[in-house]
């Protein structure tokens, strides 16, 4: 089993879905690769995208076609500005005309050439796309690629963890590993990982790479606190995190994000107040991510608000530090490695357990275990997190990453925070349930689940309130 940086669970990403948009996206540009090193590219005279299984069903809601879009353009999803995509997308329905890779201009009609199979599905995975390169000789190029969820692109031969394969010093592929391997070195949790992840970068990397991650967390939280209006695609769903922030500060002015995290650090620790703080943080970093905003991933971008809530949390009401923040992100990161090895983080295979569930549990463990707390409790707080999400089903409403998503993300650090609490006054002895026992639980979970409620917008919420996914 191959070992996964923490970075690859937690890394900068673009909304609304890491699955349905980032997987597209890199699989576009992985094509654009294919074709660079075959040096066929010269040769291209029409490109055609099937989209298959779940890509298909909410891919419109989730912006599939989009992604793909960018990517063929040769764009980066790290660094595009966001607020070019709308115009970019309908330059090319506009012209018929697609510019690959900044480099040729090619024929393009986007309601011929994006191709949606809503009644075929690929038996490698869920999110299954092919992408069909039509050559001036007649020849055609074709390439199947899998969008794993939180980013992750594999074809059926290799993938995106193999090409970055390493092999740590001491592996943890399952919980008792972190246990076993603490146990015998005499360290924190966060200290054997500092040691694995220097497999990839020096620990200065490293530091730098948390820090990078926390700068963008803030970043998007202050955007989306200060963001009024409605989410794009189509259900009119009104942004509510600023309005919240507003009610919340009661007149109070800031002028940066570091004046209002300031304001936020000298609050009176009111349960109810702090409690309307996280569910603003968690609803701000999800109504930036459902309007194609830059979010951290973690693990994926429907949940994406979980962790960011609970740091955020973290710093302004425990004022934690700047070790304990790269502490939290590395932990966090880790925890998330576990259910990508041994599970799934996607919700095309196991369901809203598979990206809230981890999330939740990821925080859970990371806050813990920035509070100096013992190895074992930082494997009870994840374990508690994700009991407590198992059978979670994926039913978005016009296959939009808005209802139910961005709410489930408010509950989501809540019960991270509360799985932490729980843990700090527990004696992990005494509990019955190992997270290595969860994980495995969720994963037969998925595996049992209707294929209706993963992430399909035909079973749940989405067939409850019907809504005409292509006008989304």
């Amino acid at each position: 089993m191959e070992s996964i940086s923490a970075f690859e669970i937690i890394k900068v990403g673009i909304g609304p879905s890491s699955s349905h948009t980032m997987g597209p996206w890199k699989a576009a540009n992985m094509f654009l690769a294919e074709l660079h090193k075959q040096t066929r590219l010269t040769e291209l005279s029409r490109i055609i995208v099937y989209l298959y299984g779940s890509l298909a069903k909410t891919g419109h809601g989730h912006g599939t076609d989009v992604a793909v879009l960018m990517g063929l353009l040769g764009e980066d999803f790290t660094q595009i500005d966001t607020n070019t995509i709308p115009e970019k997308v309908e330059q090319i329905k506009r012209d018929k005309s697609l510019f690959v890779d900044k480099t040729r201009h090619l024929p393009f009609d986007y309601n011929t050439d994006i191709v949606f199979e809503y009644k075929i599905a690929l038996p490698y995975h869920a999110n299954g796309m092919l992408f069909k390169a039509i050559l001036t000789t007649g020849e055609t190029i074709e390439q199947k690629y899998y969008s794993l969820g939180g980013g992750f692109v594999a074809t059926e031969n290799e993938n995106s963890i193999t090409q970055n394969a390493i092999v740590t010093p001491y592996p943890c592929h399952q919980a008792h590993a972190i246990t076993e391997n603490c146990a015998k070195l005499g360290l924190r949790v966060s200290d054997l990982i500092y040691l694995n992840e220097q497999a990839w970068r020096k620990k200065e990397a490293i530091d730098a790479q948390a820090m990078l991650i926390w700068s963008e967390i803030k970043d998007c939280i202050y955007r989306g606190i200060n963001k009024e209006g409605e989410l794009p695609g189509g259900l009119h769903v009104k942004r509510r995190a600023a309005e919240l922030n507003k009610k919340l500060l009661n007149g109070r002015a800031y002028h940066s994000a570091e004046e209002w995290m300031a304001i936020l650090r000298n609050e009176t620790q009111d349960f109810t107040k702090v409690n309307k703080w996280i569910t603003c943080f968690a609803l701000a970093v999800n109504e930036e991510n459902a309007s194609f905003g830059r979010i951290i991933t973690a693990p994926t971008n429907g949940a994406a608000g979980v962790i960011p809530a609970v740091l955020m949390y973290a710093y302004c009401f425990l004022k934690f530090n700047d070790d304990q923040i790269i502490r939290f992100i590395i932990t966090a990161g880790e925890i998330g490695t576990l259910f990508k090895k041994n599970a799934t983080i996607s919700a095309a295979m196991g369901g809203c357990q598979a990206e809230i569930g981890v999330s939740s549990a990821m925080a859970a463990a990371a806050l813990t275990e920035a509070q100096g707390s013992t190895p074992e409790q930082v494997l009870m707080a994840a374990e508690i997190a994700m009991e407590h999400h198992l059978g979670l089903t994926c039913d978005p409403i016009g296959g939009l990453v808005q209802i139910p998503c961005i709410e489930r993300n408010s509950m989501g650090a809540i019960k991270a925070i509360t799985a932490s609490n729980i843990s700090l006054e527990s004696d992990p002895k005494a509990a019955k349930v190992s997270l290595d026992a969860v994980i495995k639980s969720m994963w037969d979970t998925a595996r049992d689940m209707n294929t209706k409620y993963k992430e399909t917008s035909e079973g749940g919420l989405a067939a409850a309130i019907p809504v005409n996914i292509a006008e989304c």
